[in-house]
C-alpha cells in the first residue's frame, strides 16, 4: 500500500521563495543527513559568542502546510480575473493569511465559523479553496448546491484525512468515537461532523474531561451530567448507555501526543476496570496510528531543547496556532518563554510584545534578556511558521549584540563541520 510517510519524503513543494530562509533549510537538511531516522532530538548550537541559539531538531511548515500553500498559489495562479474565496484561514498563520488577502483572495468564515459574506453572494464562477484544517460535511453539502465543487482546490492536510479514515473504520466497527481536540478548532469540526455519520461521537478537550467521561462510563458519576457538561460536544441521539460500551480515541493533529496517549490509556484502564482485561479488544480499540508526524517530531525535539539549560525561550508562530501553543506549554514549564508571531514584536534589546495563552492577551516584558555572558536563548516555531520568520527573529537578537560573531560567518562553520 502506498503510504502517506512514502508521499511524504518524495514529494517537493513548490511555494514562494520569501517563505524560505537563507540557512535554516541547510541545517535541517544536514541534521536530517546524519540522522535520518529522527533518532537524536539534541538541539543544533549556533554559537556567536556574545549570545547562542539552541535551534529546534524539528521546526516550521510540515508537509501538509506546504502542500496547502501552494495549492493556494497555484489555484491563483490558474485563476486570474475570478472571484477566489478561502473557506476560512488556510493556516494559523498572519503571514500567510495576509499574503494572500494581499493578492484578492477572500475568507468566506472566520476560523470559529462565523460567516464573512453570505453563501448567495456566492456562484458557480467562483473558486473556494478548503483550508488545510478540511471541512465539515454541511460546508461540503453547501457548495455543491452553489454548484461549487470543493474537492477541486482541496487542501486538506493527508494527516487530517488519516483521522477521518480512521474514525470511519471505528464507527463501522460500532465504536464510539472519542476526538481529542478543542470543540471550537476548525479541524475537530471538521472531524467531528465526518466522523458522527458513521458511529457516535464525543469531543473531549483534555486528559480532565476525559476522567468525567471515564467516570460516567464506571457509573461513578451520574449519566445525566454527561448531557449537561459535554453539550454541543456529542452526537446526535447519543445513548449514554449504549454508546460507551466499545470506544476508541482519535486526535485533532495539533494536540499535545502524549495528552492524546494518556487519554487513550485512560479509556483503556477504564474498559478493563468494567469488563476485564480478558474482554478489552471488544470494548477498546487501539488508535496510536492517528498522530500526525509533524507534532510528534516538534514537540519530541521540543523535550529535546528543555534538556538544554538556557536562559530563555522564544517560540514563533501564530497566536490561534493549535500546535504552537501546545510547544508553548511545554517550554513554560521550564523556562521563561516569549510566544510571538514575528521579529516585529521584539521592540528592543530590552522590551518584547508577546501573548499569553492562558489568557489570550498580549503584553510586554522588559529586560527579558539577562545580563550576562553569554545569553542562551531557545529557539522554535510551530507547523506554520515559515523558516523566513524564525531566521528574521534569530537576527533581530543578534543584532542587540555588537560584539556577537557574523551569522552568515557561523552558520558556514555549522555547516562545515
Amino acid at each position: 500500500m502506498f503510504s502517506i510517510k512514502k508521499l511524504k519524503k518524495m514529494k517537493n513543494f513548490e511555494i514562494p521563495q520569501f517563505y524560505r530562509s537563507s540557512f535554516i533549510t541547510k541545517i535541517k537538511n544536514s541534521r536530517k543527513q546524519s540522522d535520518p531516522r529522527k533518532k537524536d532530538f539534541t538541539p543544533t548550537l549556533l554559537d556567536f559568542g556574545s549570545l547562542r541559539f539552541f535551534l529546534a531538531r524539528h521546526f516550521g511548515f510540515c508537509y501538509g502546510v506546504e502542500n496547502a500553500i501552494e495549492i493556494a498559489y497555484k489555484t491563483i495562479e490558474e485563476n486570474r480575473g475570478k472571484r477566489i474565496f478561502l473557506l476560512s484561514e488556510i493556516i494559523h498563520n498572519p503571514g500567510v493569511n495576509n499574503d494572500l488577502l494581499s493578492l484578492g483572495v477572500k475568507f468566506l468564515m472566520d476560523t470559529h465559523g462565523n460567516q464573512i459574506f453570505d453563501w448567495d453572494t456566492l456562484s458557480s464562477d467562483d473558486i473556494v479553496i478548503i483550508p488545510a484544517f478540511g471541512t465539515t460535511l454541511e460546508i461540503e453539502r453547501k457548495l455543491n448546491e452553489l454548484g461549487i465543487n470543493p474537492y477541486r482546490y482541496n487542501t486538506t492536510c493527508p494527516f487530517v484525512e488519516k483521522v477521518w479514515n480512521r474514525s470511519e473504520s471505528l464507527g463501522k466497527q460500532e465504536y464510539t468515537i472519542i476526538i481529542h481536540g478543542k470543540h471550537y478548532h476548525e479541524e475537530t469540526r471538521a472531524t467531528f461532523s465526518h466522523s458522527q455519520v458513521n458511529g457516535a461521537s464525543i469531543i473531549v478537550r483534555n486528559l480532565q474531561e476525559a476522567k468525567i467521561l471515564a467516570d460516567i462510563i464506571l457509573g461513578e458519576k451520574d449519566e445525566n451530567i454527561f448531557y449537561s457538561f459535554f453539550e454541543g460536544k456529542y452526537s446526535k441521539n447519543f445513548d449514554v448507555k449504549k454508546d460507551l460500551v466499545r470506544v476508541g480515541v482519535v486526535n485533532q493533529t495539533t494536540m499535545l501526543a502524549s495528552e492524546t496517549q494518556e487519554i487513550a490509556d485512560l479509556f483503556r484502564d477504564t474498559m478493563i476496570k468494567k469488563f476485564g482485561v480478558e474482554n478489552i479488544k471488544h470494548h477498546f480499540a487501539d488508535t496510536r496510528d492517528t498522530l500526525c508526524y509533524a507534532t510528534y517530531d516538534n514537540q519530541q525535539a521540543t523535550y529535546g531543547l528543555l534538556e538544554i539549560k538556557a536562559d530563555f525561550a522564544i517560540v514563533v508562530g501564530g497566536y490561534n496556532s493549535s500546535n504552537t501553543s501546545h510547544i508553548v506549554e511545554l517550554c513554560e514549564e521550564k523556562l521563561p518563554t516569549y510566544f510571538i508571531s514575528s521579529e516585529e514584536k521584539i521592540l528592543s534589546k530590552d522590551k518584547i510584545s508577546h501573548f499569553n495563552i492562558h489568557n489570550k492577551t498580549e503584553l510586554i516584558s522588559i529586560n527579558y534578556i539577562p545580563d550576562k555572558f553569554p545569553v542562551d536563548i531557545i529557539l522554535t516555531s510551530g507547523a506554520s511558521c515559515p523558516d523566513a520568520v524564525v531566521e528574521s527573529v534569530l537576527r533581530k537578537l543578534h543584532s542587540f549584540f555588537p560584539d556577537a560573531k557574523d551569522v552568515d560567518e557561523t552558520i558556514k562553520s555549522v555547516l562545515e563541520l
